[in-house]
């Protein structure tokens, strides 16, 4: 028998075998949608998906109708609203952070982790309830802001009346947090916050004001980049979900049933179970110690 063949045959066999083991308990519940979010990559679902960078700042929590997609760092869980991949944004809302139709005093800071991927969008923080503003960090030229989400009558509900004068109000933008990351609303001596990504078309209505953190993420860096993007397109055009395989992290094409045809990071739907290999061509390289058993 051809040596050449049979080295080929072994090392397609083995790859069946130890690939699924691998990865399929950490990726089989890998997803492309979360609620009614689309999960493209570099984001996933969970361990395993999409990259690694983004775990487990990102995951798909809940089940049925209660699915839904958060962003979790030191501070706390928030939901993720919206999503721009063409923008590389997303868009939270913090449980605490106020709005025009309800207003309340926030107990915790919001804060991002240093270590990942995220930093802040373009959206403007709004410091409500103040015992003192101070020039430093308050924009003056967003003053405006301040007098229109003092005509919502739940400002009431910290304490204060509607088209009060605003001196306890501050627009903190662009936005910059603290050494530490977070907005710390003790340490700037305020109540409550909200946040708005945009105005709308009324501006000076802040009941058509769409509310929320923007966070802009960092997608892969390095040489490679280029390519990984390439292998996930394709992984992702044969309705396979882009992931990794700890503990090197090679990417992989996870699939599930689907039928594709072709080499590389694309999906086979030779077997019933959900299975991976990885982003070359030739499939001895996903996981490079196979050679030493060949």
């Amino acid at each position: 028998m051809n040596m050449s063949f049979l080295l080929s045959f072994l090392s397609h066999f083995l790859l069946q075998l130890v690939i699924p083991t691998l990865v399929s308990s950490s990726q089989s519940a890998c997803k492309n949608k979360c609620g009614s979010l689309d999960i493209q990559f570099p984001l996933g679902s969970g361990h395993g998906c999409g990259s690694p960078r983004f775990f487990p700042y990102v995951t798909c929590e809940g089940e049925g109708d209660a699915e839904h997609l958060v962003l979790t760092t030191h501070t706390g869980t928030y939901p993720i609203t919206s999503i721009s991949y063409a923008t590389s944004t997303l868009t939270i809302s913090p449980p605490h952070m106020s709005n025009c139709s309800s207003m309340h005093a926030s107990p915790a800071s919001f804060g991002i982790d240093w270590a990942s991927p995220f930093h802040l969008g373009s959206s403007a923080f709004i410091l409500l309830a103040c015992s003192t503003t101070s020039s430093t960090i308050c924009d003056a030229s967003y003053a405006h802001l301040c007098a229109s989400i003092h005509s919502c009558p739940a400002i009431s509900s910290l304490g204060l009346s509607p088209f009060a004068p605003t001196t306890s109000c501050c627009v903190y933008s662009p936005s910059n947090l603290n050494t530490k990351g977070d907005l710390d609303l003790q340490t700037l001596k305020c109540n409550a916050y909200s946040s708005v990504v945009s105005l709308g078309d009324i501006p000076t209505d802040p009941n058509q004001w769409d509310y929320g953190i923007e966070l802009k993420y960092m997608g892969e860096a390095g040489f490679d980049s280029n390519i990984l993007e390439a292998s996930c397109r394709g992984c992702e055009r044969s309705e396979g979900i882009c992931g990794y395989a700890p503990p090197r992290n090679d990417f992989v094409c996870v699939c599930n049933g689907m039928n594709s045809s072709g080499t590389g990071a694309s999906c086979n739907s030779n077997q019933g179970v959900p299975y991976s290999w990885g982003s070359y061509d030739d499939q001895s390289k996903v996981v490079p110690w196979l050679k030493h058993l060949l």
